[in-house]
């Protein structure tokens, strides 16, 4: 199963569109998962219409319209691993143990809100992505999203893709 993780697109403040190489990916993808910040309805009208299938929370920016159709977290059993997708985490310090509290059974937390790209596990086996920004890279060098795969409940081939 492949996936495209992305978040933080900030539409259209920050762009006008998602940039076409996270398209490309999109349409070669079984699952696309954003962690919120979308700002834009129109944003998740096209992910639903083009993606095979959509999962996504809403984000600080994300106004009634966003909210009303999203969830704040996600969370979704997708080839025997279980996912949770959320905004914010928090702050970095201490992140690994809050969010395996947080969110026990979990298998994968895919979250956004720093525009920082993330990939760490914790103690109890808890994996953290957050794929960054494809549109608004604050202070890091590149825009960025993640692909991986699931094969047979085990997340593999975790990439980040600099735009």
């Amino acid at each position: 199963m492949r996936l495209v993780l992305i978040s933080d697109t900030h539409l259209p403040v920050r762009a006008k569109r998602l940039p076409e190489p996270v398209w490309e990916a999109v349409e070669r993808a079984d699952v696309v998962i954003h962690a919120g910040d979308w700002v834009s309805i129109g944003l998740l009208d096209e992910l639903e219409s083009r993606a095979t299938r959509l999962i996504g929370c809403w984000g600080n920016n994300d106004g009634p319209e966003l909210r009303a159709r999203l969830p704040e977290v996600a969370r979704v059993t997708l080839d025997g691993l279980s996912i949770a997708v959320v905004h914010e985490t928090g702050s970095a310090k201490g992140r690994e143990l809050r969010c395996e509290a947080a969110y026990p059974g979990v298998d994968l937390l895919v979250f956004g809100h720093s525009h920082i790209p993330w990939d760490t596990t914790s103690p109890g086996g808890l994996r953290l992505l957050n794929p960054g920004s494809p549109t608004d890279r604050r202070r890091q060098p590149y825009c960025t999203y993640q692909t991986a795969t699931i094969t047979a409940g085990r997340l593999e081939d975790v990439a980040l893709h600099n735009l």
